[in-house]
């Protein structure tokens, strides 16, 4: 491999100057160093060509991020045959990696009307591989999904979203419908089997591969032992796009005839199982406005701003079935949902 320098990184960017020397280091030229794709954490990803080969170096600053987190989910889902990038070298100290490309066609550039049952069949076997891997994989812990980690994450909805986002403050009954939600909402996530959860399994981090059937999965660095059903709202009930609750229904019950997948669960009812999926979506929605407003508020990241109406929407739709989060439907239909910003009004400045 060729070993003159790559790129100059820009004078104000010491980190991506120190990769372009760690790849300079491995006999990587990297002269076409360029960004790959945002994130929504701090980790960063480059993209660059060698000898026809594109391959991706990922910056994980080692006080915000943790490669030894990413690695071992990395050799757990490969080792159940998951397709994710492989690795090709690593600097931990600093926090480098270098990985294979999975390409640029995520699932949500791909998704179409005449090709969703096909992608989100795959997307579902995958995710199944992904679940029995950790029953059978005992080299690997995974921390758990326990009720303090829930509930810190519901807890962004109204310290994010409606006090600094939207200047919100709660009357003293609407704060009592809002804890008793909440605890309605980690009771029924503790009530479920725990199985891998990657916590981010949605058409963004899910890639089409040419002639594999497999989607490429990124972004698992941060899975834990969790609710059954987790991922799988995360994908059906994605925060990016939306599909006809019959149609999402339907793959939902349909995820229970993958192999192990049923046994695994205990065997649930379909309507046991539809309670869980739906109030653990319910739980996701909560946390991703709420971290939706503070990528805008405290990193100044605007692009997902837009995506928050509907994932207060499907809070709305899901607790209009469940008497014990009725009352946050409410709260959110009457309260919150008017308080949101116009489609195509610029947020003022975080």
């Amino acid at each position: 491999m060729a070993t003159t320098p790559p790129t100059a990184a820009p004078a104000g960017d010491p980190r991506r100057q120190a990769l372009g020397r760690w790849l300079a280091s491995l006999g990587y030229q990297a002269a076409d160093l360029r960004p790959a794709s945002g994130d929504a954490s701090f980790r960063r990803y480059f993209r660059f060509s060698e000898a026809g080969v594109t391959l991706i170096a990922m910056d994980a600053p080692p006080v915000q991020e943790d490669c030894l987190a990413f690695l071992a989910v990395q050799g757990l889902l490969q080792r159940a045959g998951v397709k994710v990038p492989g690795v090709l070298a690593a600097d931990l100290e600093e926090g480098f990696l270098l990985l294979t490309d999975l390409g640029r066609v995520s699932y949500l550039d791909a998704l179409t009307e005449d090709n969703a049952d096909a992608l989100y069949g795959d997307a579902l076997d995958s995710l199944a591989r992904a679940q029995r891997a950790l029953r059978s994989d005992a080299r690997e812990t995974l921390p758990t999904y326990d009720e303090a980690l829930l509930g810190r994450e519901m807890d962004l909805f109204p310290d994010w979203l409606l006090a600094r986002h939207l200047g919100l403050a709660l009357t003293e009954q609407e704060q009592r419908v809002w804890e008793d939600a909440r605890d309605a909402l980690v009771a029924a996530a503790l009530e479920q089997p725990r199985g891998f959860v990657h916590r981010d399994y949605h058409s963004r981090n899910l890639m089409q591969l040419p002639g594999d059937a497999n989607p490429g999965v990124l972004d698992f660095q941060d899975a834990v032992a969790g609710p059954v059903t987790y991922d799988l709202v995360s994908l059906l009930r994605d925060c990016y796009l939306a599909w006809p609750e019959a149609r999402v229904r339907d793959w939902a019950l349909g995820f229970l005839d993958r192999p192990g997948v049923a046994e695994a669960a205990g065997r649930p009812a379909p309507e046991r199982w539809l309670r869980w999926f739906d109030l653990m979506g319910v739980q996701r929605h909560l946390k991703a406005s709420g971290i939706f407003a503070r990528l805008w508020l405290r990193d100044g990241k605007a692009g997902y701003l837009g995506d928050i109406p509907r994932t207060l929407d499907y809070i709305l739709a899901v607790a209009a079935r469940h008497p014990e989060i009725r009352d946050l439907g409410m709260l959110v239909r009457e309260r919150v949902r008017p308080a949101l910003p116009q489609p195509g009004a610029r947020p003022c400045a975080p």
